[in-house]
């Protein structure tokens, strides 16, 4: 199903932990930062996706406390940012539970997509009139 062509306003984003760990890398999802940057999107973000963020940049390393508070007060600041402190339980994603909560957060916050390189999760396409979309695909959309 073809995308509607973008229209002019700001529009919110749930980013799945791999696509905002890739984008340190540079590529699509790095992209997808700089559309935050520019306040083009509004990353929507929730307390369990933050854990699972700093989780993984500890895990591969990021352990230095200065680029830990660095990243925590990027967050703070809610430049471009939606944070929700609560957010429903939902059983969605089967085959990993665990990616429920983007779901969860995009449904709290009424984000507009969730952007994911996840199987689990872009396999489902769309729910309650979220689209689930690759970086690559999110990329063509903001193009359009």
């Amino acid at each position: 199903m073809p995308l509607k062509k973008r229209e002019k306003k700001r529009i919110k984003v749930v980013i799945d932990t791999n696509v905002f760990i890739s984008s340190f890398f540079g590529g699509n999802p790095r992209r997808i930062i700089s559309y935050w940057e520019k306040g083009e999107i509004i990353w929507c973000v929730s307390k369990s996706i933050i854990d699972e963020y700093i989780e993984i940049l500890k895990r591969l390393g990021l352990k230095n406390e200065k680029e830990l508070d660095d990243l925590l007060n990027l967050f703070a600041k809610g430049f471009n940012l939606i944070y929700s402190a609560n957010t429903p339980h939902l059983q969605i994603v089967d085959d990993d539970p665990d990616d429920d909560k983007f779901i969860e957060c995009a449904v709290a916050l009424k984000s507009n997509y969730v952007i994911s390189g996840d199987k689990h999760l872009t396999s489902l396409k769309e729910y309650m009139g979220i689209k689930i979309l690759t970086p690559l695909e999110f990329i063509e959309y903001m193009t359009y």
